[in-house]
């Protein structure tokens, strides 16, 4: 029918859809221009298994009440303990799949717009894993191997207490050429725009990195890191510097940051001075001028882009609605990239960042309400 239509028409209703375009409110989202696979993550798949649990399980393992460790072998068994003894809810987890989860939710529509690939066990806990990626809607795509389990982390809540406990197991078995590399996975690498990969990912595998990273500079897509953790920093630093040249957006919180500047000899402790620093080093593709985002916890959030600082306050919460503040950078990165790969402007990005963060502080876990209410 539309083709009978006079074409002078047609033009005017282009030149009126383009002007209504230009009026719609940047927090508009636009889920007809989004396909699926615009935003893709890498990293550690990790089971979260959450429990309410007594102090005598915590005395068994060791635990202290409020605490983030890594498992050694005293704590093997802790894992299918805490299955058999208490009530168990599973989430999928691992700070990149976290991040790409709450992407996917402040988009909704379409599904799949997040892709990710990580390393799973083959068994039961990886099934579970593969369930909880599809339920929110991102397509995950893992390596599943059967020499080493999947990785999982056990919180362990007692009050308003969680010690958590994780397990890389698998996560740390991703092979680039025996997943990365093989034609059906690496033609989702190409369809994405916007790229994620936590700094977590550098203890794996930095040639899987290395080769998204070159594909993102060469196309001029975005690539985007977190530093994770102040030991990414120290311990491996050399893979992290061999992928900061690729890097368009780094995120990071204020211990990271500072880490960081030492590492680098910055010598300044000031977080506007390292983030415009951190902005200046050695950058491949001279096309797009990086982006540094440094977080402070309750304090303003930090963007050093083009030759300026701004600086954008996050938004307040009473400290008794505060529930678990685990998740809160990974939820903030998540909104941030929800708005990315739908071209928003920066400051839109970083409000969807704080409202994203918000919800998920006031809740157990990396987890949220059905749908966001964000504007």
């Amino acid at each position: 029918m539309a083709s009978g239509e006079p074409k002078a028409k047609k033009q005017k209703v282009s030149e009126k859809e383009k002007e209504k375009e230009k009026d719609e409110s940047p927090a508009k989202k636009t889920p007809d221009k989004l396909s699926p696979n615009s935003l893709f993550g890498m990293g550690n798949p990790l089971l979260d298994i959450s429990a309410v649990v007594d102090k005598d399980f915590l005395d068994k393992y060791s635990l202290k009440p409020n605490d983030q460790i890594l498992a050694e072998d005293k704590h093997k068994a802790l894992f299918e303990e805490i299955v058999k003894k208490f009530k168990v809810e599973y989430h999928a987890g691992g700070a990149t799949q976290n991040s790409i989860k709450v992407a996917q939710w402040m988009i909704q529509e379409p599904h799949n717009v997040g892709t990710f690939f990580g390393c799973i066990g083959k068994d039961k806990f990886g099934e579970i894993l593969k369930e909880k990626a599809e339920e929110g809607h991102i397509d995950a795509h893992y390596y599943e191997q059967d020499e080493e389990p999947t990785g999982t982390c056990a919180a362990c809540i007692t009050g308003d207490n969680r010690s958590l406990v994780a397990n890389l197991a698998a996560a740390n078995c991703y092979k680039k050429e025996k997943h990365l590399d093989l034609e059906e996975n690496w033609e989702l690498v190409e369809k994405a725009k916007v790229y994620y990969i936590a700094g977590f990912f550098l203890t794996v595998s930095v040639e899987s990195i290395l080769k998204v990273a070159k594909h993102a500079s060469e196309n001029n897509k975005l690539f985007c890191l977190n530093l994770s953790a102040p030991f990414i920093s120290q311990f491996f630093k050399d893979n992290l510097m061999q992928v900061m040249p690729y890097v368009d957006v780094l995120f990071g919180n204020e211990t990271e940051a500072a880490t960081f500047a030492k590492e680098q000899d910055f010598e300044t402790e000031d977080i506007e001075e390292i983030a415009k620093k951190a902005q200046a080093l050695p950058k491949v593709n001279t096309k797009r001028q990086r982006v540094v985002v440094l977080t402070q916890g309750k304090h303003e959030t930090v963007m050093a882009k083009s030759d300026k600082i701004e600086t954008f306050p996050v938004l307040k919460i009473a400290p008794k609605d505060i529930v678990d503040t685990n998740g809160a950078g990974d939820a903030f990165v998540g909104g941030f990239l929800s708005e990315l790969v739908q071209d928003k402007p920066l400051d839109q990005c970083v409000k969807a960042a704080h409202y994203s963060a918000n919800v998920i502080i006031r809740r157990a876990g990396c987890t949220f309400p059905e749908k966001p209410d964000f504007k």
